[in-house]
C-alpha cells in the first residue's frame, strides 16, 4: 500500500487547490498571450528591431508560463 503525503508534494504543495487552479489560469492565459503577440508580430510589424523586441518579449512570456504550468504540473497529486 501506498500513501500519497498530500501537504508536501510538489512545489506548490503549501497552497490550497483554488490557489494552484489559479495559477494554472495565469498560466494558460500566459501561453496564449505569448502566441497572440508571436502571430500579431509577424503579420502587422514590418520592423525588423521593433519585431526582434516584440518576438523576446512573448518569449519571455512564454518561458515564465511555461515554469508556472510545470509548478502546477509537479504539485498535481495534492
Amino acid at each position: 500500500m501506498f500513501v500519497l503525503n498530500s501537504a508536501s508534494t510538489g512545489p506548490l504543495g503549501h497552497l490550497p487547490a483554488l490557489d494552484v487552479m489559479w495559477i494554472s489560469f495565469w498560466s494558460i492565459g500566459l501561453l496564449i498571450f505569448s502566441v497572440l503577440i508571436l502571430s500579431a508580430t509577424r503579420k502587422w510589424i514590418k520592423n525588423g528591431f521593433l519585431a526582434a523586441i516584440f518576438k523576446l518579449f512573448a518569449f519571455v512570456l512564454f518561458l515564465f508560463g511555461s515554469y508556472l504550468m510545470a509548478l502546477v504540473v509537479f504539485t498535481w497529486p495534492a
